[in-house]
């Protein structure tokens, strides 16, 4: 049994490609090329150089030695907030900007949550002088300023999603009109592990630069490559599919998926869908979807813009049901006293994401020798006038 992606975009009951037909020539064109595309040695030899010399790969891996003593196992840290643009999301963007150029497009469109994947899709279109739409919900637009200028600087136009939530959700549906009205010159750059097939794959093979550096990494320190287990937070879930991806057919790993509870699971105002959710379609995909009696989606809420997804990418959904991964969900107040401790401890302020993945230490007990690796998906600059209205700062 594998827990990867068959050649239909399944993960076992979930994924495949449930589209507007105006949208099949679109992703069939991809579904066709984008393998084939990323084994060509040319495709590899210009991504891997970018990788290293702009988005500055590989990342360290880093030995947590307050929190680990706190905490009593080995805790180590993969640095993703060291990438460009401070956040993993710009693996996948570079990768996506050049299946673009390959596949003749000379339009961008994205969506964002946080803003930081909006901000990888800019930094890339500069990079290649593509022109470049990101489409974000209202209310994020409000909650991450930072993000939203620097899209600006970097030659994007922000457009505002006014319907529904107004966040994330609601993005996504706006970039899905535009392609379909766009099919011809435009790529639309998913940035998580969502989306009809072969985006979830795609995407998640692009992040999976993560687990390989892992395990070379690992290796160098502790004599062995696989950790006892691998944290990441999940919303779309692409940080935590490029941290699990080399290790999802190895059980001896565990892994741990670490979901936002918001206000509380059963509070009407929380984003935690492998406790809420049912079998659904989102955004082109067949997965677990929090929703009502009658298949209404229903709206999410988390205090971090990124986690704040009704959904969870179909590795995601995979991986909870057949029991391979294990879910924590976590709460507002959890994740932010967390990441005020991880500041404090190690002198990393994260991303009120990354947040809810450490929060699990004071919920999950291990061993004293456990190696245990935290994917630190993302840096809190984004996220501080957030910290300051919490904390009063």
């Amino acid at each position: 049994m594998t827990y990867h992606a068959n050649e239909k975009g399944y993960y076992g009951e979930f994924g495949g490609a449930f589209i507007p037909e105006m949208l099949y020539p679109n992703t069939e064109e991809l579904r066709q090329n984008y393998i084939r595309i990323m084994e060509e040695p040319s495709f590899k030899e210009e991504f891997d150089q970018l990788l290293r010399d702009y988005v500055g790969r590989p990342t360290p891996l880093y030995f947590a030695e307050r929190l680990s003593k706190k905490y009593k196992a080995k805790l180590y840290l993969k640095r993703e907030d060291l990438c460009h643009t401070g956040a993993h999301k710009v693996n996948n963007t570079i990768g996506q900007i050049l299946m673009a150029k390959k596949l003749g497009k000379n339009r961008i469109i994205a969506e964002t949550g946080a803003g930081q994947h909006g901000v990888a899709t800019a930094t890339v279109c500069a990079l290649m002088g593509i022109d470049c739409v990101v489409y974000m919900g209202e209310i994020d637009i409000a909650r991450q300023a930072p993000n939203v200028a620097r899209m600006k600087m970097l030659g994007a136009e922000v457009r505002p999603a006014l319907s529904g939530s107004r966040t994330l959700k609601d993005a996504t549906n706006e970039a899905i009109r535009d392609w379909i009205n766009n099919p011809v010159d435009t790529h639309y750059i998913i940035g998580s592990v969502v989306g009809p097939h072969p985006y979830p794959d795609m995407v998640a093979r692009f992040q999976s630069v993560i687990s390989e550096e892992i395990k070379w990494q690992l290796k160098e320190k502790e004599g062995r490559e696989n950790p006892d287990y691998v944290v990441a937070c999940v919303g779309g879930g692409s940080n935590a599919a490029g941290a699990y991806y080399h290790y999802l057919d190895t059980p001896e790993v565990g892994i741990i998926a670490v979901e936002a509870a918001g206000k509380g699971i059963d509070t009407g105002e929380s984003a935690a869908t492998s406790a809420l959710g049912k079998e659904g379609i989102i955004h082109g995909s067949k997965t677990l979807l929090m929703q009502t009696a009658d298949g209404q989606i229903t709206e999410p809420y988390s205090i971090s813009a990124g986690l704040d997804y009704p959904g969870v990418g179909p590795m995601h959904a995979h991986l909870f049901r057949s029991g391979r991964g294990e879910f924590i969900s976590i709460t507002d107040d959890e994740a932010m006293i967390a990441g005020l401790e991880v500041s404090q401890l190690e002198g990393i302020i994260p991303a009120i994401e990354t947040s809810h993945a450490f929060a699990i230490l004071n919920h999950r007990k291990f061993k004293e020798d456990d190696i245990v690796v935290i994917n630190l998906s993302g840096r809190g600059d984004k996220d501080l006038n957030t910290y300051i209205d919490y904390f009063k700062l």
